[in-house]
């Protein structure tokens, strides 16, 4: 089966104004971080518009004096009063609330909007700012894996354009970008493994959060590197890569390649195959989401082969990593079970970094939800919503189960 690249999220860009005005959702995360890093290095192209973080108010702070944003908006409404008097003698809007959020991604003055809040709270300000036309520079992948369908049809409608920021999902698109009308096979997805990737079932049950937060090439937030850990952030990236780019199941591959050089490969119908390579630095992605279709001479490091004895690659083993497995089985079930999957690993990996129940436990937690949550094949946004809350009642129950 063949495949003719379609760009549903990014067709016809439009560069913005110099310098464009970027509104940054989850400004105090790892993405976050890196992301002001960047824009910090092209002062003529790039203006913070808005920061936002949840409860991180120190950090928060720091960067929005640094910064001079016009807004700044504080997740968690208990440390509006706080942020706000540490903001004193600024001429900075102070905001708080999710509903301020995704206003403040709406509004005229904001030209880009890098969506990095992490899970499944990023989906409704993401929404915002697609229902707003914005282009998004698009890390939280959740939001699409939890509701690719409906912002497939959103994006259409309101002529926004998503650029992907994960590094793996930035290969491909790379790789596509002038092979509009080329057919595709399929795309394969690297994984670096994580840091267990070659400990024994029996050593894993003995694993502690700060073994999982040990992660050999990449610096990300908890989150994600613990869903590293287990796979999951890779099965997450499969259903992602579903809707960015107009996939089957099938077509959808992933690899373990321990030195993260290679980031992802596509596969052509005429037997070629174009990789997309690079140091492991998320700062170079989110530089080509805020750069595109244009390339900025930067001094980020480079990617020096020499440097590297070997470059392998090696089967995931999904005995070992379920994750992966319940990731494929949610795609192709589709409807809402992939929402299903989202929230109960987010409970399990909130539960296993509170050492309530153990690493291999994660994906028990995940599979008992997917097995008896209610199912729809065509849920509205709405039903998502109950959806996820009660899969996250469900997942915490059974955690409860485990530990009783």
């Amino acid at each position: 089966m063949h495949w003719t690249p379609k760009n549903i999220f990014y067709s016809d860009i439009n560069m913005p104004a110099i310098p464009q005005r970027i509104a940054l959702l989850g400004s105090t995360g790892s993405i976050g971080s890196q992301a002001l890093d960047v824009i910090s290095r092209f002062p003529d192209k790039f203006n913070v518009e808005v920061l936002t973080g949840w409860n991180n108010i120190d950090l928060l702070t720091s960067q929005a004096r640094k910064f001079q944003p016009d807004s700044v908006v504080i997740g968690n409404v208990e440390h509006y009063q706080q942020l706000k008097e540490n903001l004193q003698g600024t001429n900075i809007k102070v905001y708080a609330g999710s509903e301020a959020i995704e206003q403040v991604v709406s509004s005229s003055t904001v030209d880009v909007v890098i969506a990095s809040i992490v899970g499944y709270s990023g989906l409704r300000p993401t929404i915002a700012a697609i229902k707003a036309g914005k282009r998004i520079a698009l890390a939280n992948k959740e939001t699409l894996v939890v509701a690719g369908e409906i912002i497939g049809r959103l994006v259409k409608e309101s002529g926004s354009q998503i650029i992907p920021v994960d590094s793996e999902h930035s290969a491909i698109f790379q790789c596509l970008t002038g092979e509009t009308g080329n057919p595709v096979e399929k795309i394969t997805l690297t994984a670096s493994g994580g840091p267990f990737l070659n400990w024994s079932a029996e050593r894993l049950k003995n694993v502690k959060p700060g073994d999982a937060l040990k992660h050999p090439n990449w610096d990300m937030g908890c989150k994600v590197t613990i869903d590293s850990a287990s796979l999951m952030n890779k099965g997450l990236e499969v259903i992602e890569a579903k809707w960015l780019f107009d996939l089957t199941p099938e077509q959808i591959s992933v690899i373990v390649h321990p030195q993260s050089v290679i980031h992802s490969f596509v596969h052509f119908a005429d037997g070629s195959v174009k990789a997309q390579l690079g140091v492991p630095d998320m700062r170079v992605p989110i530089l080509y989401a805020l750069s595109y279709p244009d390339r900025l001479l930067s001094d980020l490091p480079r990617l020096n082969l020499a440097e590297y004895k070997s470059l392998t690659f090696a089967e995931p083993d999904v005995e070992k990593f379920r994750n992966l497995s319940l990731a494929y089985f949610a795609l192709k079930k589709g409807g809402n079970m992939p929402c299903i999957l989202n929230a109960a690993n987010e409970i399990a990996v909130n539960a296993f970094l509170d050492e309530k129940i153990s690493f291999l436990k994660m994906p028990d937690v995940v599979e008992y939800t997917m097995e008896r949550s209610l199912f729809s094949p065509s849920p509205d946004l709405d039903f998502l919503e109950v959806t996820d809350r009660e899969a996250r009642i469900m997942a915490s129950g059974f955690i409860n189960k485990l530990r009783n």
